[in-house]
């Protein structure tokens, strides 16, 4: 790492002056600064590699206290500054529009608490889901929100976007198990909210949650710990074609069953998992439903066969039951490997998220089907197709500037196909920089109005997260350099 006196302050690395910097490094260290452009290179996309723009610096600070000096330093110098978390966000939300400073929270993986009596747990924004759940193992609790990219993605990450996962159809999205939260806003000050911080004071954790690092920096939370069901079914359903697979998912929600989970991969995804792992997927079918049903032993038999009634009134081709934690475990590994496996198809992808109303779901997979005909690009599909959320996959050479345009159009269409039909531009990924443009299409003016004197009232200055979530000129404007991702409407 170079020094602060080689390169800051001759002023060929970095925007920021070399006093907030020197501030910067005094607070957390000079080896937690970085600000060299081929150091800043790691932070200039996410998941959504589209869009990139390069930080000023980045910060690695290691509690609440650091991460409130920081933002001091910030609002001093009107620096934009913009927390992130693994990275994993598939939207662009950690794209820092304007540059300014990444504040990287991933050294903040503490577990501070688990209240195993009063079922809730705290710990630091930089804590991974999959962290959490070992530290759960034996306890008979979990912390249900489970997003496919557990593995690597942060709790403060699923505070900031609202992040579900394939079991949310039966549990909710991270809102409904966070407690409370502290966070750090753009003047440093320390703010605690939710009824477990507090009872007696106003509760904006639902404000928060969601709100994609444009209001606070959430540094800590309460996350509620759910019972873990005494008894469980797991099935892989094949299907001779998508429309039979969500056929069936309408019809399992219309009987009255919520399943823990209902999640769908098409032919394509099933052919990429198949070839990296072996999973033995039947590869002559359209589509597999994996169907989770939990609850108490004494309902779960009459659930199962209601679901395989309804799996074989729509042309199920096989139906296998897991019958060991192994296999179950086998399952849900091969359901949590398909985006990773998707590398073997294409050397780039994206990944889009939209939500209908479940019986929207046939009308939304033939849309997709057409669009991807009419753009001429190969678009896989995997969807938490019980709460109506898809995540079709368009596979492309980010090389090639005539596939980026085509498949920015396509996803555009596909939006605006699930706002057309009732549903939404996002259900989990977030708006990012990716639907930043379709938020005036999803939104009316007066709500989008009432969406920033909100974000004034935390965040009244617009240095943190500058251009995100909702749209307004200075946004538009920094969107109008990426002309292939949306630009000025």
């Amino acid at each position: 790492m170079p020094r602060i006196n080689d390169s800051i302050t001759e002023g060929q690395s970095t925007k920021l002056a070399a006093e907030a910097i020197r501030e910067l490094c005094s607070v957390v260290g000079e080896q937690n600064v970085l600000w060299h452009p081929s150091d800043l290179m790691v932070y200039e996309c996410d998941g959504y590699t589209i869009a990139k723009h390069r930080p000023d610096a980045v910060v690695f600070p290691s509690d609440t206290q650091q991460v409130a000096a920081v933002a001091r330093i910030c609002h001093r110098h009107k620096i934009p500054m913009l927390p992130r978390g693994a990275g994993t966000s598939l939207a662009g939300g950690c794209v820092p529009l304007g540059g300014g400073l990444v504040i990287m929270l991933t050294r903040m993986t503490r577990i501070l608490e688990i209240d195993l009596r009063n079922r809730f747990a705290v710990v630091e924004a930089g804590v991974r889901n999959t962290q959490l759940a070992r530290a759960l193992v034996g306890s008979g609790y979990h912390f249900a929100p489970d997003p496919s990219s557990q593995t690597a993605s942060t709790i403060g990450g699923n505070v900031a976007t609202n992040a579900g996962g394939p079991h949310t159809l039966k549990y909710g999205v991270t809102v409904n198990h966070v407690l409370g939260v502290e966070a750090v806003l753009a003047d440093g000050s320390i703010v605690q909210h939710g009824p477990v911080v507090d009872p007696g004071m106003l509760d904006l954790c639902g404000v928060l949650t969601g709100s994609e690092g444009t209001l606070a920096i959430v540094t800590k939370i309460w996350v509620r710990l759910t019972p873990l069901p005494s008894a469980l079914r797991t099935l892989r359903v094949a299907f001779p074609t998508v429309e039979d697979a969500t056929e069936a998912v309408s019809e399992i929600i219309a009987a009255g069953l919520i399943p823990a989970a209902l999640e769908l991969m098409d032919r394509g995804i099933l052919e990429a998992v198949e070839a990296a792992f072996q999973f033995g997927f039947p590869l002559d079918v359209g589509a597999v439903l994996v169907i989770e049903l939990d609850g108490e032993e004494a309902s779960l038999e009459e659930e199962l066969q209601i679901t395989r009634r309804i799996c074989e009134r729509w042309n199920a081709r096989e139906i296998l039951l897991a019958n060991s934690p192994e296999e179950r475990e086998r399952l849900w590994k091969c359901r949590k490997s398909a985006v990773a496996a998707v590398g073997r198809l294409s050397p780039s992808y994206c990944i889009q998220d939209g939500v209908v109303p479940r019986t929207k779901l046939p009308q939304i997979v033939k849309k997709v089907q057409k669009i991807s005909q009419e753009f001429n690009i190969r678009i896989v599909n995997v969807a938490h197709a019980g709460d109506g959320n898809i995540h079709p996959i368009f596979l492309f050479d980010e090389r090639e500037p005539a596939q980026v345009d085509r498949v920015l159009e396509a996803g555009r269409q596909v939006l605006e196909e699930c706002i057309a039909l009732g549903g939404s531009i996002t259900a989990e990924h977030g708006v990012g920089v990716e639907k930043l443009h379709l938020m005036r299409e999803q939104y009316r003016p007066e709500d989008l109005t009432a969406m920033r004197r909100l974000r004034e009232a935390f965040n009244p200055d617009g240095l943190l997260t500058p251009g995100k979530l909702v749209p307004d000129e200075r946004s538009l404007e920094w969107l109008g350099t990426y002309p292939r991702i949306g630009g000025a409407p």
